[in-house]
C-alpha cells in the first residue's frame, strides 16, 4: 500500500543542490529592496548628519590666506679654488634648512618687531569687534598667527602662505615674512674668503698690530715721564659719567613704575580682585590667546547647550576644555606676577649697580683732572696708526657687503595680495564633504541594518540562504475576520487570498516525491506566524481537487483549529486517549471519541479534544503512530497543524509519524537561522520538506520582495480583490 512506503532516501542531487543554492549571491535587485525597507530609517540619520556637520563647519570665522612667492637661484658649475665658495642651493638638506629657518621662533619675532603702529592696527582689527568695554586690544604676537611654506616640487619656487581674519593682514603678513627673510640672508650669509676681502683682513692686522705698538710707546713715555692725565680720557669719563647718570635716573624711574605696579597687583590679590582688569597681566604672555580661547569655548558651550544636554559626550569633553583652559589661563597669571617680581628684583640691582658705578666714575674723573701729560708727538703717532686702522676696516666691510649681494641664493618672485574670499570656511568644500558624509551613512545604514536584522523577509532568504523551495506567498490578510480567512478556499470570498493558497497547492504536488494517501506536518517557528491558517486552507485546497482530506488539531497545548471554525473542543484526540485510545476495524470516522467534524465536501476535522500541558505522553504513544497511519488508509491526505517548533518540541515528535513537512513563515517575523536550524533538525528525521510558505506580506511587499513578477499583471486581468 501507498501509506506503508518508507519515505526515500535523499537522492544524491539533493547535497549538490543545496549547494549550489548556498554560493548564490543577491542581486542588485536584492540590493534595491534593502535600501527600499529601511529608506525611511537610513535617510533621516543621514541627513541630520549631513546638514549639522554642513551647519557646524560652515558656522567657523572666516578665514583669509594670502601667498608670497621666492625663486632659488639656480645652482651653476663654477671653476672652484681656494678663494671662492659656493653658496648657492644644490640639495634637499640645504633647502629644508631655509624652509626651517622661515618657520623659526627667531624669524617670527624679527616679523613682530618690524611692524609699524599703523600696520598692528591692520593686524588688530578683525579682533576689535569682539573685546569688552575698556579691555586692551591682543598683542602682536597673538594676531599674527602661524604662516605655511612649502617649496614647490619640480621646481625652483618656494610659497610663503599666512592665514588671518583679515585679508590684508594676511597678505601684510606673509610680504613682511619674505622680507625679513631676505634680511636675514644678508645678516648672517656667509663666504668672507674672496682674494679682496682676504687681502684687506691681513691689512687691517698689520694696522692693529702698528696701532697697538703706538699706543704701547704712548703709555711707556707717559709712565716714564710720570704723566697721569690725559684730556681724551677726561672727556671719556666725563662722557661716560653722563652716561651713567642718565642711565642711573632711567632706572629709578623704572624701578619706582614697576614697584608701583607691583604695589597695585598685591592690592588686586589682598582684595581679591580680578587681576585681569590691569593691563600688564591681560596683555602679558599667552593670557590674551588663553582669554580668547575661553570666549571661544564659551560661545561653542553656549551653541551645543541648545542641542545637547550636560552629560552628552560633546558636552562634556567642552567642559572639560574649559576647565583646562580655566587651569592654563591661571596659571599664566602667576607666571606674569612671577615675572612682574622678578622685573622688580632687576631693577633694585640695576639701580644699585649704577649708583656704584656712578661712584667710581666720579673718582675716575677726579683722578684724570689731576693729570696733564704732552705727548703730542706719540698722540699723533697713535692716531694716525688707528685712523689708517679705521679705513681699511670700512674698506673691508664695503667690499664683504659687496661680496654678499651677489652670493644671496634666494629673490622675492610675486608678493602677496589680499584674498578676495576667505580661505575658511570653504563652502563648496564642505558641501561635498557633506553629501559625501551623508551618502555613507544612508548606504552604511541601510545595509548595516540588514545585515544585523536576521529576520527573513524574501525570496532569497528562503531559498539561497536557508536552501528549500518557496512553495507560496500568502498576503496580508489582516483586514479579514478569523471565520472568514480560515475559510477562504471553501467559501472563495477573497480572490487575491484563495489565489495565493491554490498556487501553494500546486507547489507542494510539484515538490512532493510521494503519492497518494501521505500525511503532511504543517509546523512555524514562533507561534503568530499562520501555520493554522495556512493549514486549514492547504486542506481546503486538496479537498476541492477530490482528495479526501483530515485536518487534524495537533497544537494540545493551544488549539485553535475549532475555534476558527466555531466548533466545541468537547470530542477529539484528548478524548480518545483518555478513553483507551482504541482501535478497531470500524471506521475512525464513526468512533465516538474521535468525532469527526465535517468541514465540507471531502473536508473533516479532528479537534485537539481540549488542553494538555503534557502532550509528549500521547504523542510518543504506539497508538498516536497507529492512529496517523488508520487516517492514511482512510483519506487520502492527512494534514497535521502543529506547535511552533521555537516553543516546544511536540511538533518533532508529531514529524515521526508524517511523510511531508510544510514550513510557514511570517514575513519579518522569525530569525533565519533559528529557522535554517530547525529545518535541519526535521532533516535529520528524515522528514521531505516540500518547502516554505511566506505569510503576511503587503501587496507592494509581494512586488517587491518576491520574484513573482507577474503579481501586477494578475490585478490587471483580474482586477482588485474584495
Amino acid at each position: 500500500m501507498a501509506n506503508a512506503t518508507p519515505t526515500p532516501p535523499s537522492s544524491p542531487a539533493r547535497p549538490k543542490i543545496e549547494e549550489e543554492d548556498v554560493v548564490e549571491r543577491r542581486s542588485l535587485r536584492d540590493y534595491y529592496i534593502i535600501l527600499r525597507e529601511r529608506f525611511w530609517i537610513a535617510l533621516p540619520l543621514a541627513l541630520i548628519v549631513a546638514i549639522g556637520f554642513a551647519y557646524t563647519k560652515s558656522r567657523t570665522l572666516p578665514v583669509y590666506m594670502s601667498t608670497a612667492s621666492m625663486r632659488i637661484e639656480k645652482p651653476e658649475t663654477v671653476v672652484t679654488s681656494q678663494q671662492v665658495v659656493d653658496t648657492s642651493i644644490n640639495s634637499d638638506i640645504e633647502l629644508n634648512t631655509y624652509l626651517q629657518v622661515m618657520s623659526s621662533s627667531t624669524l617670527r619675532n624679527r616679523v613682530i618687531g618690524s611692524f609699524t603702529p599703523d600696520e598692528v592696527k591692520i593686524l588688530q582689527r578683525p579682533y576689535l569687534e569682539a573685546l569688552k568695554p575698556g579691555e586692551p586690544p591682543p598683542p602682536v604676537g597673538a594676531v599674527v598667527g602661524g604662516i605655511t611654506v612649502q617649496a614647490v616640487r619640480n621646481s625652483f619656487l618656494v610659497n610663503v602662505s599666512a592665514t588671518h581674519r583679515d585679508p590684508q593682514a594676511a597678505a601684510l603678513i606673509a610680504n613682511r615674512y619674505v622680507e625679513q627673510f631676505m634680511a636675514y640672508l644678508f645678516d648672517n650669509i656667509a663666504g668672507k674668503n674672496t682674494y679682496a676681502v682676504d687681502y684687506l683682513q691681513t691689512r687691517a692686522k698689520e694696522l692693529r698690530a702698528e696701532a697697538n705698538a703706538a699706543e704701547q710707546a704712548l703709555l711707556a713715555y707717559m709712565t716714564k715721564n710720570n704723566l697721569v692725565s690725559l684730556d681724551k680720557s677726561v672727556d671719556i669719563i666725563t662722557d661716560r659719567l653722563k652716561s651713567v647718570n642718565g642711565a642711573l635716573q632711567e632706572a629709578r624711574l623704572a624701578r619706582l613704575a614697576t614697584d608701583d605696579l607691583y604695589r597695585q597687583v598685591d592690592s588686586f590679590r589682598t582684595q581679591g580682585r580680578n587681576l585681569l582688569e590691569l593691563a600688564y597681566i591681560a596683555t602679558h604672555g599667552t593670557v590674551p590667546g588663553l582669554r580668547d580661547q575661553l570666549s571661544e569655548l564659551a560661545r561653542t558651550q553656549s551653541v551645543l547647550s541648545e542641542r545637547y544636554l550636560e552629560r552628552h559626550p560633546r558636552m562634556v569633553d567642552l567642559a572639560n576644555s574649559v576647565a583646562t583652559s580655566q587651569a592654563q589661563l591661571q596659571k599664566a597669571v602667576e607666571l606674569a606676577i612671577a615675572d612682574l617680581e622678578a622685573t622688580l628684583a632687576k631693577a633694585r640691582e640695576r639701580e644699585i649697580s649704577l649708583e656704584r658705578e656712578y661712584k667710581d666714575q666720579e673718582k675716575e674723573q677726579f683722578r684724570l683732572r689731576d693729570m696733564a701729560v704732552e705727548f703730542k708727538s706719540l698722540e699723533a703717532t697713535a692716531n694716525n696708526a688707528k685712523n689708517q686702522y679705521a679705513e681699511i676696516l670700512n674698506r673691508l666691510t664695503q667690499a664683504s657687503t659687496s661680496r654678499n649681494l651677489e652670493k644671496v641664493p634666494v629673490r622675492p618672485l610675486d608678493q602677496a595680495l589680499p584674498a578676495g574670499a576667505p580661505f575658511a570656511p570653504n563652502i563648496p568644500a564642505i558641501t561635498r564633504t557633506a553629501i559625501i558624509l551623508g551618502l555613507g551613512i544612508f548606504f552604511g545604514v541601510a545595509f548595516g541594518l540588514s545585515f544585523i536584522d536576521d529576520r527573513i523577509k524574501s525570496t532569497w532568504d528562503v531559498e539561497n540562504f536557508i536552501g528549500v523551495n518557496l512553495l507560496g506567498i500568502i498576503p496580508d490578510l489582516s483586514t479579514l475576520k478569523d471565520q472568514e480567512k480560515y475559510r477562504l478556499i471553501l467559501d472563495q470570498n477573497n480572490e487575491r487570498g484563495t489565489e495565493a493558497f491554490l498556487g501553494a497547492y500546486s507547489a507542494i504536488k510539484i515538490h512532493s516525491r510521494l503519492d497518494f494517501p501521505k500525511a503532511i506536518l504543517v509546523t512555524s517557528t514562533i507561534p503568530g506566524e499562520g501555520k493554522t491558517l495556512v493549514s486549514a486552507n492547504l486542506a481546503a485546497a486538496f479537498s476541492r481537487h477530490g482528495k479526501r482530506t483530515l485536518l487534524i488539531d495537533c497544537d494540545l497545548r493551544r488549539p485553535m483549529l475549532h475555534r476558527n471554525f466555531d466548533q466545541p473542543n468537547d470530542f477529539g484526540l484528548l478524548r480518545w486517549f483518555a478513553q483507551g485510545a482504541k482501535i478497531d476495524a470500524s471506521p475512525l470516522a464513526e468512533d465516538p471519541d474521535l468525532a469527526l467534524i465535517k468541514l465540507g465536501d471531502n473536508l473533516s476535522l479532528l479537534r485537539s479534544g481540549g488542553r494538555s500541558k503534557t502532550p509528549t505522553e500521547l504523542l510518543e504513544s504506539p497508538a498516536f503512530r497507529q492512529l496517523i497511519e488508520r487516517f492514511k488508509l482512510e483519506f487520502d491526505l492527512v494534514i497535521v497543524d502543529s506547535p511552533p517548533l521555537g516553543a516546544v518540541t511536540d511538533s518533532l515528535l508529531i514529524a515521526e509519524t508524517t511523510d511531508e513537512v510544510v514550513y510557514v513563515c511570517r514575513f519579518n517575523r522569525a530569525l533565519r537561522k533559528h529557522i535554517r536550524l530547525y529545518i535541519k533538525a526535521l532533516r535529520q528525521g528524515k522528514n521531505e520538506i516540500l518547502g516554505i510558505v511566506l505569510n503576511g506580506l503587503s501587496t507592494r511587499r509581494i512586488e517587491y520582495y518576491s520574484n513573482y513578477r507577474y503579481y501586477r499583471s494578475y490585478k490587471k486581468y483580474y482586477g482588485t480583490s474584495t
